[in-house]
Protein backbone atom coordinates (compact mmCIF):
# COMPACT_ATOMS: atom_id res chain seq x y z
CA UNK A 1 0.00 0.00 0.00
CA UNK A 2 1.34 3.34 -0.50
CA UNK A 3 2.30 5.49 2.10
CA UNK A 4 2.66 8.67 0.16
CA UNK A 5 1.26 10.42 -2.93
CA UNK A 6 3.34 13.44 -3.97
CA UNK A 7 1.91 15.81 -7.11
CA UNK A 8 4.72 16.29 -9.52
CA UNK A 9 2.58 17.72 -12.07
CA UNK A 10 -0.36 19.01 -13.11
CA UNK A 11 -2.04 20.34 -16.37
CA UNK A 12 -4.93 22.20 -16.80
CA UNK A 13 -5.80 23.19 -20.15
CA UNK A 14 -6.09 26.71 -20.91
CA UNK A 15 -6.04 26.57 -24.94
CA UNK A 16 -7.13 23.27 -26.82
CA UNK A 17 -4.13 21.09 -27.59
CA UNK A 18 -3.49 17.57 -29.34
CA UNK A 19 -0.52 16.31 -27.43
CA UNK A 20 -0.01 16.91 -23.25
CA UNK A 21 2.80 15.67 -22.35
CA UNK A 22 4.66 15.03 -18.65
CA UNK A 23 8.72 15.54 -19.52
CA UNK A 24 11.62 14.99 -16.66
CA UNK A 25 9.88 12.92 -14.53
CA UNK A 26 12.13 12.08 -11.44
CA UNK A 27 12.99 8.95 -10.42
CA UNK A 28 12.75 9.42 -6.96
CA UNK A 29 9.37 7.38 -6.76
CA UNK A 30 8.00 3.83 -6.31
CA UNK A 31 5.44 4.20 -9.04
CA UNK A 32 3.39 6.96 -10.84
CA UNK A 33 -0.39 7.70 -10.62
CA UNK A 34 -2.34 9.40 -13.40
CA UNK A 35 -5.56 11.18 -13.21
CA UNK A 36 -7.38 12.89 -16.71
CA UNK A 37 -10.61 14.41 -16.63
CA UNK A 38 -10.42 15.33 -20.46
CA UNK A 39 -13.19 16.01 -23.32
CA UNK A 40 -12.12 16.02 -27.41
CA UNK A 41 -13.19 18.06 -29.80
CA UNK A 42 -14.40 14.96 -31.86
CA UNK A 43 -17.53 15.01 -33.51
CA UNK A 44 -18.59 11.70 -31.92
CA UNK A 45 -19.31 10.03 -28.33
CA UNK A 46 -15.59 9.45 -27.34
CA UNK A 47 -11.91 8.82 -29.13
CA UNK A 48 -9.10 6.43 -27.26
CA UNK A 49 -6.60 8.26 -25.24
CA UNK A 50 -3.22 7.40 -26.92
CA UNK A 51 0.16 6.97 -24.78
CA UNK A 52 3.79 7.18 -25.11
CA UNK A 53 6.75 6.59 -23.00
CA UNK A 54 9.76 8.42 -23.24
CA UNK A 55 8.57 9.29 -27.04
CA UNK A 56 7.99 5.95 -27.64
CA UNK A 57 4.53 4.63 -28.55
CA UNK A 58 5.23 1.03 -29.77
CA UNK A 59 5.99 -2.13 -27.56
CA UNK A 60 3.00 -1.53 -26.32
CA UNK A 61 0.62 -4.38 -25.24
CA UNK A 62 -2.95 -4.38 -23.65
CA UNK A 63 -5.72 -6.13 -22.74
CA UNK A 64 -8.71 -4.52 -22.81
CA UNK A 65 -12.39 -4.95 -21.01
CA UNK A 66 -15.41 -2.47 -21.98
CA UNK A 67 -19.01 -1.84 -20.77
CA UNK A 68 -21.71 0.27 -22.30
CA UNK A 69 -25.32 0.44 -21.56
CA UNK A 70 -25.98 -2.08 -24.36
CA UNK A 71 -23.11 -4.68 -23.93
CA UNK A 72 -19.68 -5.32 -23.00
CA UNK A 73 -16.69 -7.19 -24.45
CA UNK A 74 -13.22 -7.18 -24.37
CA UNK A 75 -10.20 -5.97 -27.00
CA UNK A 76 -6.46 -7.02 -26.90
CA UNK A 77 -3.46 -5.26 -29.24
CA UNK A 78 0.13 -4.93 -30.09
CA UNK A 79 -0.83 -1.62 -30.78
CA UNK A 80 -0.33 1.91 -28.47
CA UNK A 81 -4.53 2.20 -28.18
CA UNK A 82 -4.25 2.57 -24.22
CA UNK A 83 -5.41 4.39 -21.35
CA UNK A 84 -9.07 4.74 -21.63
CA UNK A 85 -11.29 7.02 -23.60
CA UNK A 86 -12.70 10.13 -23.76
CA UNK A 87 -15.80 12.26 -24.05
CA UNK A 88 -16.35 13.96 -27.76
CA UNK A 89 -18.33 16.98 -28.48
CA UNK A 90 -21.90 15.13 -29.14
CA UNK A 91 -21.92 13.68 -25.55
CA UNK A 92 -23.55 16.07 -22.63
CA UNK A 93 -22.27 19.44 -22.67
CA UNK A 94 -19.41 20.53 -20.05
CA UNK A 95 -19.27 16.33 -19.28
CA UNK A 96 -15.40 15.24 -18.69
CA UNK A 97 -14.33 11.59 -19.15
CA UNK A 98 -12.28 10.59 -15.81
CA UNK A 99 -9.54 8.29 -16.75
CA UNK A 100 -7.19 6.90 -13.49
CA UNK A 101 -3.45 5.02 -14.52
CA UNK A 102 -1.31 3.33 -12.67
CA UNK A 103 2.52 2.61 -13.84
CA UNK A 104 4.21 0.03 -11.24
CA UNK A 105 7.87 0.41 -10.47
CA UNK A 106 8.50 2.83 -13.44
CA UNK A 107 12.37 3.08 -13.22
CA UNK A 108 13.41 -0.85 -12.86
CA UNK A 109 14.94 -2.03 -15.85
CA UNK A 110 12.11 -4.74 -16.69
CA UNK A 111 8.86 -4.17 -18.50
CA UNK A 112 6.62 -1.97 -17.01
CA UNK A 113 2.88 -3.19 -16.16
CA UNK A 114 0.45 -0.62 -15.99
CA UNK A 115 -3.40 -0.39 -15.12
CA UNK A 116 -6.15 1.92 -16.64
CA UNK A 117 -9.66 2.49 -15.73
CA UNK A 118 -11.83 5.02 -17.39
CA UNK A 119 -15.46 6.02 -17.62
CA UNK A 120 -17.46 8.43 -19.98
CA UNK A 121 -20.45 9.39 -19.70
CA UNK A 122 -23.37 10.83 -21.81
CA UNK A 123 -27.01 11.75 -19.90
CA UNK A 124 -28.30 11.32 -22.77
CA UNK A 125 -28.55 7.58 -23.84
CA UNK A 126 -24.69 6.26 -23.15
CA UNK A 127 -22.08 5.51 -20.38
CA UNK A 128 -18.88 3.58 -21.33
CA UNK A 129 -16.83 1.70 -18.30
CA UNK A 130 -13.49 0.72 -19.44
CA UNK A 131 -10.64 -1.85 -17.42
CA UNK A 132 -7.10 -2.31 -19.47
CA UNK A 133 -4.10 -4.49 -17.96
CA UNK A 134 -1.30 -2.82 -19.94
CA UNK A 135 2.33 -3.50 -20.35
CA UNK A 136 5.20 -1.34 -22.11
CA UNK A 137 8.23 -3.32 -23.15
CA UNK A 138 10.67 -1.55 -25.67
CA UNK A 139 13.88 -3.75 -26.94
CA UNK A 140 16.18 -1.49 -24.14
CA UNK A 141 15.00 -1.29 -20.99
CA UNK A 142 14.86 2.54 -19.32
CA UNK A 143 13.25 4.42 -16.61
CA UNK A 144 10.05 6.01 -17.51
CA UNK A 145 10.92 9.74 -17.58
CA UNK A 146 8.34 11.33 -19.82
CA UNK A 147 4.87 10.21 -20.90
CA UNK A 148 2.87 12.08 -23.48
CA UNK A 149 -0.56 11.70 -24.58
CA UNK A 150 -2.59 12.36 -27.75
CA UNK A 151 -5.98 10.60 -28.96
CA UNK A 152 -6.83 8.43 -31.41
CA UNK A 153 -8.79 10.27 -33.97
CA UNK A 154 -7.03 10.69 -37.63
CA UNK A 155 -5.83 13.38 -38.08
CA UNK A 156 -5.64 14.08 -34.27
CA UNK A 157 -8.25 16.42 -32.36
CA UNK A 158 -7.50 18.40 -29.34
CA UNK A 159 -8.07 18.22 -26.12
CA UNK A 160 -10.35 21.02 -25.28
CA UNK A 161 -9.62 23.85 -22.91
CA UNK A 162 -10.59 22.76 -19.09
CA UNK A 163 -8.94 19.23 -19.54
CA UNK A 164 -7.04 18.25 -16.57
CA UNK A 165 -3.67 15.78 -16.32
CA UNK A 166 -2.51 15.21 -12.79
CA UNK A 167 0.78 12.85 -12.30
CA UNK A 168 1.95 11.35 -9.12
CA UNK A 169 4.85 9.88 -8.01
CA UNK A 170 4.05 6.96 -5.12
CA UNK A 171 6.84 6.08 -2.59
CA UNK A 172 6.36 2.89 -1.00
CA UNK A 173 8.79 3.07 1.89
Amino acid sequence: MANTYTLIEAKTLGSAVSTVTFSSIPGTYTDLKLFISARADIAQTYTNIMISFNGSSSNINWLGLYGYISGNGSNTSGSARISGNVNGTTTTANTFSNVDIYISNYTSSVAKVISVDGVIENNASEAILTFDADMWNPATQAAITSIGFTNSAVPAVNFLVGSTFYLYGIANS
